[in-house]
């Protein structure tokens, strides 16, 4: 039986964790973070609070059940064939509707699963993960740690280095009804992983809601690369809290392309607990109509000798809009440790608005940061020249935004970069968006990669020492 997210309460979760057969310690661990969701404002930060369009998703239009329809929507079922033989997760509305890992792998531990299975079989990481979540400091993480009635959980052991990506496919159902999804990635000591998320949904007659609280565990010296490619119907709106927690000499690398749903609104915060961890975050937003994209990723340098990079970009048409907030924070014992944090927005038309808020606090010295914000439309200049070489308006914009891009791609794998570059050719030609995997998408990647000098950009901003 399905509710509105206005109408929560404790008795759809218990409704929840009688079905699931859940343990005692995970029912009462729902029902205080209910207290929390219905006792904190949609926005903490009284200085974000003005800003945010958080409110664009309404209670009383959101659909919650304990279960979906688990019927493959048609236009999926091409990507799917794709990744027949490929090692996935696929996530229909609340069902897991495939997991394939090969025989080898599952020999070597690698675990991928449902979290309700994850409950059941990994408890101890589970607890983990919900005690990593600070529910006092965001509504929607509360509302997702009481609510989730669905979940991936990957485990990937010590020393297993994967050699090909393992994809996580999330689409709604076509019932209208939406998904709070509980994700956990835990990869152990000297392990390496790539996992690239596809987001999907149909279009629904009223709002529909992908939230989602994802913490990633990256042990010392392991490595993911982490990319996310969002591409929802607008009828939807995608709520996102992610939390990574990384070890000594760990890495994660996490590539995001933002395209679909009317609002997205991304909470991203990294610890780096280990001397010598990195993390690296490259954000690409492209919205039209009326589409909101709301952004903070915050980097906590928690150890010495640490390293974190943020970059986001957006592109914006017609009335959309972006809001980046970013924080670098570097802790008392975090010396040697290096961060840069920049955001920045190109407006296509008169009435498309951005706002960036890059923020520091350094708690101590022997240490360098570097924050940036810019917001600018096209300069008509530019357009100009690139007309008097014989390109139309349209082809001179489209050739200033993949250099404003380029920089950010250089971070990119080639197949990233494709994705990528494919999801913007295909939103400005109003194409449905869908990734694909035909090597004519090569087409979209100059294969030069000495060209530009990534780190120019850092070096031209103001350090604090």
């Amino acid at each position: 039986m399905s509710q509105t997210l206005s109408t929560i309460s404790s008795s759809h979760i218990d409704e929840i964790s009688s079905s699931k057969n859940e343990p005692d310690w995970l029912t009462s661990y729902r029902k205080n973070s209910l207290s929390l969701y219905e006792n904190l404002p949609i926005e903490t930060s009284p200085l974000y609070n003005k800003y945010t369009d958080a409110k664009k998703m309404d209670p009383q239009q959101v659909s919650i059940s304990v279960s979906t329809t688990d019927k493959v929507p048609d236009f999926l079922q091409k990507r799917l064939g794709e990744l027949e033989d490929k090692t996935c997760i696929i996530q229909i509305g609340t069902h897991i509707h495939k997991i394939n890992i090969s025989d080898d792998l599952k020999s070597k531990g690698l675990v991928i699963s449902s979290i309700e299975d994850a409950v059941k079989n990994n408890s101890d990481l589970i607890k983990k993960s919900l005690e990593a979540s600070n529910l006092k400091n965001d509504k929607f993480t509360a509302l997702n740690s009481a609510a989730f009635n669905s979940g991936i959980f990957i485990h990937i052991p010590k020393n297993l280095i994967l050699e090909e990506p393992i994809h996580l496919v999330t689409c709604l159902s076509d019932d209208g009804i939406s998904t709070i999804s509980r994700n956990i990635i835990f990869a152990d000591e000297s392990s390496k992983a790539t996992i690239v998320q596809e987001l999907y949904s149909s279009k629904s007659e009223k709002q529909q809601a992908y939230l989602e609280l994802l913490n990633t565990n990256v042990g010392p010296n392991a490595q993911i690369d982490m990319t996310t490619l969002q591409m929802m119907d607008q009828s939807t709106v995608n709520f996102s809290t992610r939390i990574a927690d990384l070890g000594k000499d760990a890495k994660l690398n996490s590539y995001s392309g933002l395209f679909g749903s009317i609002l997205s609104r991304y909470k991203i915060e990294y610890y780096l607990n280990g001397p010598g961890a990195s993390s690296n975050d490259s954000e690409v937003v492209f919205g039209n109509e009326e589409q909101t994209f709301d952004i903070q990723t915050d980097v906590n340098h928690e150890a010495p000798a640490t390293e974190g990079r943020v970059v986001e970009k957006s592109i914006l048409q017609n009335k959309s809009k972006s809001l980046f907030k970013g924080m670098i924070r570097i802790k008392e014992n975090a010396t040697k440790s290096n961060s840069f944090l920049s955001g920045r927005s190109i407006l296509l038309d008169k009435d498309a608005k951005s706002d960036a808020i890059p923020g520091l606090e350094i708690f101590t010295n022997d240490v360098k940061a570097t924050h940036s914000a810019s917001v600018a439309q096209i300069d008509e200049e530019q357009i100009f020249y690139l007309k008097t070489r014989c390109l139309s308006h349209e082809e001179a914009e489209r050739t200033i935004v993949e250099g404003f891009l380029e920089p950010l791609s250089r971070k990119m794998s080639f197949q990233v970069r494709a994705w990528i570059a494919h999801l913007i050719e295909s939103k400005w030609d109003q194409k449905e968006l869908s990734i694909n995997t035909d090597e004519e998408l090569a087409k979209f990647i100059e294969v030069e990669e000495t060209r530009y000098n990534e780190d120019a950009e850092i070096e031209q901003h103001y350090k604090y020492r």
